[in-house]
């Protein structure tokens, strides 16, 4: 084996490593919060060596941070539709696919970030001080650019942004209750389109923008 094939297959386990972490990690957090989780859970949980986890991240607070980004970034990324999108149909319509198939994909990630807020977050304080403000303050003027150019109702586009976030959330934050009011079962693949659907139709009709 050549040193580029064995740099590249180490790269490849540490990829892997580094998934089966966060994998893990993203659970125990959920179900444990970070006090009571623990470096040997998260181990246990990704199937790995204790030390292994601790090559990779060195302290617990460490890896909690690391969850928390990962979910925070992959949220800012849906907003992605809202930057070029010539109208607010498209833009929030596109956004609320992405968020609630995030919140299909990643679930314990959605629970650690509102347990952590719920809290006080004081871990991640600084995320919600600077790149959240930063954010809203950004898609905040998309939404009063449509406002201005009559495409949609005027309404504070902070308490809309909160009422998308609450919204797509609740179906990971509060995904047990759903369940069982679907008769124990999770959304099947039809179920989540439709649930998709009624939620735009709703949100868009009621800011004036179906």
């Amino acid at each position: 084996m050549t040193a580029p094939e064995r740099l590249s297959k180490r790269d490849a386990i540490r990829r892997e490593n580094e998934r089966l972490i966060l994998s893990a990690a993203e659970k125990v957090f959920a179900e444990a919060g970070f006090g009571g989780a623990t470096m040997q859970l998260i181990a246990d949980m990704a199937g790995l060596p204790k030390a292994n986890l601790h090559y990779y991240f060195a302290t617990k607070e460490e890896l909690y941070r690391r969850v928390v980004q990962e979910i925070f970034e992959i949220w800012l990324h849906a907003a992605d539709s809202f930057d070029n999108a010539p109208d607010p149909a498209t833009g929030i319509g596109a956004y609320i696919d992405a968020k609630m198939d995030i919140s299909r994909r990643h679930p314990h990630g959605s629970k650690v970030w509102a347990s952590e807020v719920m809290h006080g977050a004081p871990v991640i304080q600084d995320y919600l001080e600077t790149t959240l403000r930063d954010w809203t303050e950004g898609r905040a003027k998309v939404i009063e650019a449509w406002i201005d150019a009559g495409l949609m109702d005027p309404v504070d586009p902070r308490h809309l942004l909160y009422m998308l976030w609450a919204t797509t959330q609740h179906y990971a934050d509060f995904g047990h209750q759903i369940e069982t009011l679907n008769g124990g079962r999770p959304l099947s693949d039809r179920q989540w389109a439709a649930a998709k659907q009624s939620v735009k139709a709703i949100i868009l009709k009621g800011i004036g923008a179906a």
